[in-house]
């Protein structure tokens, strides 16, 4: 078998080792008549051993000395079968080996009866959470910043699980927070342009891109990433004030853009209305007064000062 190719968008490719041991799902015998058996063989045994005892005392050496061997191996025998039950809870499966070799995986809840000397490692299947510890980390800019993310996760092939990495938990741990750190080191905190994808105005995408990573990076460990989301993200705190500062005369220059536009529309308004109700005759000198104080008072971040001009209107 070859070994995985698995393309990360945005990324570089991640070469994963090809899968050794798949799972595949075994069924055993019902465990509760084995359970029943096994406890009328311990019974049967003790009796066997006492009726031996009986008849050993009465002289009977002929019949108590076969009783007396054959109840012990019988409780012994019994107590064997009896190790070979195993119990699998909803939201759990058992890997079982036989003498190192993987034989199956029982998914089926209940009390299931299997070959007393098997292994069975109990392997939660419910669904779980990671939180990753925040980074520090740079941006695609170089900007210090602190990111976390959580990711919800769940075991999809036991076997893989088991024997393809040492411990599934701490693989999805590391893991999880290398592709947080490659995500960040990605994509710019802000945007600088429209149309730009960043870990600020991005969520969403952010989100689905993590995801898509985590679930490369986590596919040899029989893992599957339900959710991926960012829980924190945030400057560090020594570029903190800078970069509000930044994104504040951002945002000023972003409204004063705004104001200024509407003030030329409102002047070009009052210029045609004027116009075209004959209201005042103005020449070209007094529409570039006229335009220059309604520009001052429009854009203005202060209440202005009215002056009455109470001459003509040339003075």
């Amino acid at each position: 078998m070859t070994a995985p190719h698995i393309a990360v968008e945005d990324g570089p490719a991640i070469d994963l080792p090809a899968p050794k041991i798949t799972e595949r799902t075994i069924t055993g015998a019902a465990g509760l008549p084995v359970l029943g058996g096994a406890l009328l063989g311990v019974l049967a045994g003790f009796g066997a051993l006492i009726a031996g005892g009986v008849q050993l005392s009465g002289g009977s050496k002929g019949v108590g000395i076969p009783l007396v061997v054959v109840g012990p191996l019988l409780v012994l025998g019994s107590l064997l079968v009896l190790c070979g039950l195993t119990v699998v809870s909803p939201g759990e499966a058992r890997v079982v080996q036989l003498l190192g070799r993987y034989r199956g995986s029982i998914r089926a809840a209940g009390l299931t009866w299997l070959n007393p000397f098997t292994s069975r490692r109990r392997i939660s299947t419910r669904i779980r959470n990671h939180e990753t510890e925040t980074t520090k980390v740079n941006d695609a800019d170089g900007n210090p910043i602190e990111m976390a993310a959580v990711v919800v996760w769940q075991v999809e092939d036991t076997a893989m699980a088991v024997f393809e990495v040492d411990d599934y938990v701490d693989f999805v741990a590391i893991q999880t927070e290398t592709a947080v750190r490659h995500i960040a080191t990605s994509y710019p905190y802000d945007a600088h342009h429209e149309g730009q994808l960043s870990l600020r105005d991005g969520a969403e995408e952010i989100a689905r891109k993590l995801s898509a990573e985590i679930s490369a990076r986590v596919a040899s460990a029989g893992v599957r990433v339900i959710e991926s989301r960012i829980t924190r993200l945030a400057y560090a705190p020594e570029v903190a004030q800078v970069m509000l500062q930044r994104q504040q005369a951002g945002a000023v220059v972003a409204a004063r853009r705004l104001i200024v536009e509407g003030a030329v529309g409102m002047v070009e308004e009052a210029l045609d209305r004027l116009a075209e109700r004959d209201v005042v005759e103005l020449d070209e000198e007094r529409k570039a007064a006229m335009v220059s104080n309604l520009l001052v008072v429009l854009c203005g971040d202060r209440g202005t000062q009215p002056v009455v001009n109470t001459g003509s209107l040339y003075q």
